[in-house]
């Protein structure tokens, strides 16, 4: 199977395993191997006391860009290390848009830079990700892993 094939294959095994992901609404944009982009809406239920997104909504999507991204290349990773921060509030009813790029990638060791902007395109936070690739294949049996 091609890397794009196997991205795909992936990325939607995890995907139709993902309660959490699909309670928050995600939608799959774009999954190539090392890439992904997400999309999602935030509903009320998601917002803190101050009447804007909880950190953990836009960290959430963040973290599943990243999941998505750092498998996609067909070996399992798991996330060691993560952060974020948040430039701008976000309110109900945004659309917000995490798109992956991935920095850094080696036997052992990923890292992606995660940026979520709103339906403006206004940048509302920056997540960074380091993985650790298990060197498992998702599916050995298909997988050439030399």
């Amino acid at each position: 199977m091609s890397p794009q094939e196997l991205a795909e294959k992936v990325v939607s095994r995890m995907y139709d395993h993902d309660p959490f992901s699909i309670w928050l609404g995600i939608e799959r944009l774009v999954v190539e191997p090392g890439r992904c982009v997400l999309r999602m809406k935030v509903r009320g239920e998601m917002l803190n006391g101050f009447a804007i997104a909880h950190g953990g909504i836009t960290y959430s999507l963040a973290d599943s860009c990243l999941a998505f991204a750092s498998n996609s290349h067909g070996i399992q990773s798991v996330s060691v290390e993560t952060s974020i921060s948040h430039t701008k509030p976000v309110k109900e009813g945004d659309a917000l848009t995490a798109t992956s790029e991935e920095k850094s990638l080696t036997r052992g060791i990923g890292i992606y830079y995660i940026t979520i902007t709103n339906q403006r395109g206004d940048q509302v936070a920056l997540f960074k990700g380091t993985v650790y690739r298990t060197g498992k294949p998702w599916f050995p049996d298909e997988q050439d892993t030399n």
